[in-house]
């Protein structure tokens, strides 16, 4: 039996890929994209302050291991040779922060995550130094604006409070990488001989990266003030880097590594100029491919690299429409707002009511993203009456990732100039077909998700196996798999449609102007004093004033 089905699968790949709430490993077929098996872990987001978001990167690494093996286990119980698997591919989280010692394997503080907010001040210190204070000044290199939501700002401020790191830059001892190479350089032997590099997709998301030369540009390490020494070789998506060094798959090498959004693109089959894809995940990401040379937006979108499938394969780049907050809306209802246990159960509430009956949420809970490039907004939930209730507002939170996803195709279609007909989908809330079947309503066209959802990790594992000395994965047009889609059709007429979009462009105005940092932090970064008070303080306090007013009360009597 074994011997049958090994004969039948032929070559296996297999995909890391690590969100910025969960962790995988999957195994697909080289020659079928058939997903074979996988394992998930959860990773857990600390929140030490208000607009601080951290992880472990130990956790994130221990997770890497687990998903691996555990697949492995699985494959090896369905009479799965796992020497089949000829290669891995590196999906991630992009513009999260590690910083770790190269002599003792170990990070030297948590991983700052994409959507942390606390590097604003330094965004704004960085703007002083900037001719009319131009936050777009180095979109011609970069095709990013500054922003607390790429590498560069975040990594300066662990220069600028972290002592353990500077002493270690300062010793030599420090290393800095993206999720990906944090991934890399552990799995390839870490401080036993690692590889520290990082591929032009994940490069092109520190702000650090020169888009159009591909390398690191050395007047904007000079702007942020960082030595070059820490940063990781940037090397194509498609090249083996190394072979993994311990565990089931030691001996296998780790051929492909593309941020997370670009393996979507790659996955989804956008190889042709013009072709778009929305991911749904944490964040919400539409990405277009505009071929071998970068256009820059006009309307608030990023130009970013795509892909470059192989060392000596020309670059391509995309235009990207993101936003910080979708499938984190659906966490922030189960987990801090209890009213629903399990992130399935806002389908069924959405379903229930049918409508958000004027009610409209705004998740600006990390400022927001494109088009408006605005930290100062922060989430705001309007138009409520005393006949709103949850399933009304969970309606109104799914309804919100569709109306920002609006924003940016609105965008989008100005740069570009040709409207698009479809939206090709993928990302675990896709799943969700109140959600889908309301972007297509608020997006007047049709929606189209593949059944096969997992296009991220496929992306990743396509150019694994596609690498030179690898080659076990055609990505030659005639030798790509077809896709069954399912597709969502829009049911409202567009007068409803364009009505409710207009109340939500109401809605995000009065999201803005809410956060200063000179409001909540001082000229360090440090939260004020009174935000470091416990919430006990605050209580007792109050409670012996109002003992004390009793007594004296009493008194006068």
């Amino acid at each position: 039996m074994a011997a049958t089905n090994r004969l039948v699968l032929g070559p296996l790949v297999g995909a890391i890929d690590q969100g910025t709430g969960s962790t995988r490993f999957l195994v697909f077929n080289a020659k079928t994209a058939e997903l074979l098996s996988h394992h998930q872990v959860e990773i857990k987001q600390k929140f030490p302050r208000e607009g601080w978001v951290e992880q472990d990167p130990k956790e994130i690494l221990q997770s890497v291991y687990e998903c691996v093996e555990k697949t492995c286990e699985q494959l090896t119980q369905l009479s799965i040779d796992i020497t089949n698997i000829k290669a891995i591919g590196v999906s991630n989280q992009r513009e999260t922060t590690v910083v770790w010692d190269k002599t003792t394997g170990e990070p030297l503080y948590n991983a700052i995550v994409w959507l942390d907010l606390r590097t604003q001040s330094t965004v704004e210190r960085l703007l002083k130094k900037i001719p009319g204070k131009n936050k777009n000044v180095f979109k011609g290199r970069t095709g990013l604006p500054l922003s607390t939501y790429f590498s560069a700002v975040k990594l300066r401020w662990l220069l600028d409070n972290v002592e353990e790191i500077r002493h270690a830059v300062a010793e030599g001892r420090a290393m800095f990488g993206t999720v990906d190479s944090w991934i890399i350089w552990s799995l390839t032997g870490g401080k036993n001989g690692g590889v520290h590099c990082t591929d032009v997709t994940n490069a092109s998301r520190t702000m650090l990266f020169n888009i159009n030369t591909l390398e690191w540009d050395v007047e904007l390490c000079q702007f942020f003030d960082i030595p070059m020494s820490l940063l990781p070789k940037v090397r194509s998506s498609s090249e083996i880097y190394g072979l993994m060094k311990s565990g089931a798959l030691t001996g296998v090498p780790i051929s492909g590594c593309l941020g997370d959004q670009s393996a979507a693109l790659v996955g989804q089959m956008c190889f042709k100029d013009g072709q778009a894809k929305n991911t749904y995940g944490t964040g919400c990401f539409l990405l277009c491919n505009t071929g071998p040379k970068p256009v820059v937006s006009d309307h608030g979108l990023l130009t970013t690299v795509a892909y470059q499938l192989g060392r000596d394969k020309p670059a391509c780049y995309a235009l990207e429409g993101s936003v910080a907050i979708a499938g984190a809306v659906v966490r922030w209802l189960r987990d801090n707002l209890g009213i629903v246990k399990t992130t399935e159960e806002v389908e069924k509430l959405a379903a229930e009511a049918g409508t958000s009956y004027g009610c409209y949420f705004v998740p600006a809970f990390s400022g927001l993203y494109a088009p408006y490039w605005e930290p100062s907004a922060r989430g705001i939930i309007c138009g409520l009456t005393q006949f709103t209730n949850k399933n009304h507002i969970a309606f109104a939170a799914l309804e919100a990732v569709c109306f920002q996803t609006r924003e940016i195709l609105d965008a989008m279609n100005k740069d570009c100039g040709i409207p698009l007909s479809q939206l090709q989908v993928d990302g675990g809330m896709t799943n969700n077909k109140i959600l889908m079947q309301l972007q297509a309503d608020i997006l007047c066209i049709p929606v189209v998700k593949p059944s096969m959802p997992e296009t991220t990790a496929l992306g990743a594992a396509m150019a694994a196996g596609a690498a030179e000395g690898v080659g076990v994965w055609s990505l030659r047009p005639g030798d790509l798999t077809a896709v069954t889609c399912e597709r969502f059709e829009p049911q409202i007429n567009p007068e409803e449609s364009e009505f409710r979009y207009a109340r939500w462009k109401k809605a995000v105005m009065k999201s803005m102007g809410w956060e200063s940092s000179e409001a909540s932090t001082n000229g360090n970064g440090d939260s004020s004093i009174f935000s470091s008070l416990p919430l006990g303080f605050y209580i007792v306090s109050s409670m012996v004033m109002l003992i004390g007013a009793k007594y004296i009360t009493g008194l006068e009597k």
